[in-house]
């Protein structure tokens, strides 16, 4: 009964990995594109741009680990699947059977049409920046999401110039509330970086920038972060359903039982958001990779873990909790003015998701809050001197 894994990122590893730890041993492959041991994304926007850290470091296991646990790396492209002889094909040319398949294939850069724009997704994409921030003084950075800001955050704490530029009129506003989006684009005015909302980007050219109105940014080096795409094509051309990523149901598994899907890629059932949606979390790639793996040898169980996020930009650590879709009410608890405050979310009454700025104890207690579907009234929530672990 062998086990095929695509994709080498976090939920592919994780699978391999939480397999081993349910006691699962037969054969396990695990395909990924990229060379090396799979690594882990988050410190490549942040650590890694700083020097602060290096390639060991995202690491996620060295390579003896695949080794002593019987895990055959396989470096290759998957080009398609045969659901009828249950068999991956690769670009080599070479075919691996499976009995049960796990499609952890991640997401890619949403692109621009322009030339002479990096992006970060990869370690070989962040390396090239890392080398790049070295000779650059004046930085544009496309995109005032997470990626785009932490980016930013590390040009800045190297000494450069740097112009955030984004479409929308606030910062992180698929993600957050206007508190927050105030209070981050607040942070990064005050540590040097120009932040313009409401933009249109005209055209990249020598040196610089054009932006709508004829307003121009000097620019040595310019990178994007505008969101990234599902990688379903295997899954499509295979036959099964996909929409926002592929189609999965509460336990991880797609039409065709023998086939899974987890991470950026998948699309399932949300009982924090009422809807199907895709999530592109560390959190939720490692806890779906974990879910499928009891799935695997025999204990299967809905997915049902609480989603939550993080970004860290210069000194500040955002944490979140749920998923604030559709929300109608946020209170806030603390003062912004004190840089430790949290943001809660409620919809319909209820409590949906908090965002937490620099106080790691709200957040511990908002997961188990909204895990439990605990009732939490909006004054609570605001009332400092309401205990929230109390109310668990």
């Amino acid at each position: 009964m062998a086990v095929v894994i695509i994709g080498g990122g976090q939920g592919g590893f994780q699978t391999a990995a939480s397999l081993r730890a349910e006691g699962y041993e037969e054969h396990i492959t695990l395909i990924g594109d990229e060379p090396g041991v799979p690594y882990q994304r988050p410190p490549l926007s942040k650590g890694f741009l700083l020097g602060k850290q290096e390639q060991r470091h995202a690491e996620l296991r060295p390579a003896a680990f695949y080794e002593t646990q019987r895990i055959t790396l396989v470096t290759a492209r998957a080009t398609a699947i045969d659901r009828e002889a249950r068999r991956v094909k690769l670009a080599s040319g070479e075919q691996i059977e499976y009995d049960t398949l796990v499609l952890a294939t991640g997401a890619r850069n949403r692109m621009l049409p322009h030339e002479d724009v990096f992006y970060l997704r990869t370690l070989g994409e962040a390396t090239e920046i890392r080398q790049r921030l070295s000779a650059a003084q004046d930085v544009v950075v496309i995109g005032g999401g997470f990626i785009g800001l932490e980016v930013a955050a590390a040009a800045r704490t190297l000494g450069k110039q740097v112009t955030v530029i984004e479409g929308q009129e606030r910062l992180m506003a698929r993600v957050v509330a206007p508190v927050v989006s105030e209070y981050f684009r607040n942070q990064h005015e005050a540590k040097g970086v120009d932040v313009l909302l409401n933009a249109t980007l005209y055209r990249i050219g020598d040196k610089e920038v054009l932006l709508g109105e004829r307003t121009r940014r000097p620019a040595d080096l310019v990178i994007a972060g505008i969101g990234v795409v599902p990688n379903v094509e295997l899954a499509r051309e295979a036959g099964l359903p996909v929409g926002n990523g592929i189609t999965v149901n509460e336990y991880l598994q797609t039409p065709d039982q023998r086939i899974f899907a987890i991470g950026d890629c998948a699309e399932c059932p949300s009982i924090f958001a009422e809807a199907c949606v895709r999530l592109e979390s560390v959190q939720n790639a490692v806890d779906q990779a974990a879910c499928v793996a009891k799935a695997i040898v025999g204990h299967r169980a809905p997915y049902t873990a609480v989603p939550w996020f993080w970004t860290d930009q210069y000194d500040i650590h955002l944490q979140m909790a749920g998923l604030p879709a559709g929300f109608d009410q946020v209170v806030t608890r603390g003062d912004p003015q004190t840089r430790k405050f949290s943001v809660f979310y409620f919809r319909g009454g209820r409590l949906c998701a908090v965002d937490s700025v620099n106080r790691p104890a709200d957040h511990l207690a908002a997961r188990k809050l909204i895990g439990a579907r605990t009732t939490l009234s909006p004054d609570q929530a605001k009332d400092e001197s309401f205990d929230l672990k109390s109310a668990v």
